[in-house]
Parts: C-alpha cells; sequence; structure tokens
C-alpha cells in the first residue's frame, strides 16, 4: 500500500489533479495494512472540525462523545471502501446503540451533493460529514481513502487500518471492554 502522508497531503491539497493521481495510485495498490501508517495506536483521537452534509460546521467527536467508534474516512469512488460496505452495514447492525459509526467523506473529487446521494442509496444508520477543508484528513494523518480508525469509550485510538478486507469484529470487542 502506497502511503500518503500529512506534508504530502498538504503539498497535494495546493494541485488537486495531483492530489487526486496520488490518491488513486494509493487506491490500487492491493492487500491491507493495519496500525503502519496514520496515527499510532493508543493515541487520543483529535477533535477535528468537519461539516454535516447540510454544509454546517461540526466537530467530529460530537459524534462519539462518550461511546466506542468506528470512523471510516471514505469517498463515493473507492473500490476498497465500497468492498467494506457489506461489513460495515452488519456491524452497524449488530452494535447499534453501542457503538457510533462514523463516516468522513473526503473532498477529492465529491460534493456534498454526491456524497448525500450515495448515502441515502447505501449507508443509511452512519452518522456521515464532510471534510471539504482536509481538517480531519490532516489531524488523522490519513493515509488513503478506505482508512478506519476504531476507538474505545474514552476516544483512544486502538485499531487502524486501510483497505477493503479489514477483519473489524475482534477490535469493536476490544473497544467495548
Amino acid at each position: 500500500m502506497i502511503a500518503i502522508g500529512r506534508t504530502v497531503l498538504r503539498r497535494l491539497a495546493r494541485r488537486p489533479m495531483l492530489a487526486a493521481g496520488a490518491l488513486a495510485l494509493a487506491l490500487l495498490a492491493p492487500g491491507r495494512a493495519e496500525a503502519q501508517f496514520g496515527l499510532e495506536v493508543g493515541a487520543k483521537a483529535p477533535d477535528a472540525t468537519v461539516e454535516t452534509l447540510d454544509g454546517a460546521a461540526a466537530k467530529l467527536g460530537t459524534a462519539f462523545a462518550g461511546r466506542p467508534a468506528v470512523i471510516e474516512f471514505w469517498a463515493t469512488w473507492c473500490p476498497n471502501c465500497r468492498q467494506l460496505e457489506p461489513q460495515l452495514t452488519a456491524l452497524q447492525r449488530q452494535y447499534a446503540g453501542k457503538v457510533a459509526f462514523v463516516g468522513v467523506a473526503v473532498s477529492v473529487n465529491q460534493t456534498p451533493e454526491r456524497v448525500k446521494r450515495y448515502v441515502a442509496e447505501h449507508l443509511q444508520g452512519f452518522t456521515h460529514f464532510f471534510d471539504r477543508r482536509g481538517d480531519a484528513v490532516g489531524q488523522y494523518d490519513v493515509p488513503a481513502t478506505s482508512y478506519i480508525v476504531i476507538l474505545d469509550r474514552r476516544g483512544t485510538i486502538i485499531y487502524t487500518g486501510v483497505g477493503g478486507d479489514q477483519q473489524l469484529a475482534a477490535a469493536i470487542e476490544k473497544a467495548l471492554k
């Protein structure tokens, strides 16, 4: 997997076409990686500023304050994200009321309107945000879309991973303890 670090993301933010190409390369790499990049397991999750899908400013932490959370950084065009959808939907149903499921749509090559349409068709039951300015992507040091962060109820990161074939149930069980 090709990792896209925070510094690279800042530079790419000034060049949208280059950013899209770099992100596409990261997504084309096969396989999965756990806890190899992004935030460290054991660190406290940042409370990044994002937007609701209606454009209102929000803090990411408000979606899960005091509860374990599964956060996915995703895009409508991401094949690994689509591969994760059935698993995330099943887990959301299984842990409804116990674990917050939060989607953070990255702003590369998509609009809030496109995200809203996609969510209505595919991802109901999750709390969704749009990261227009890249604040969450930067603070979470997101390497690529399909990046999953699982937090315990204290907001401590207990799992990170990238790719479509992540096994998340064990990490969620750990978050509930």
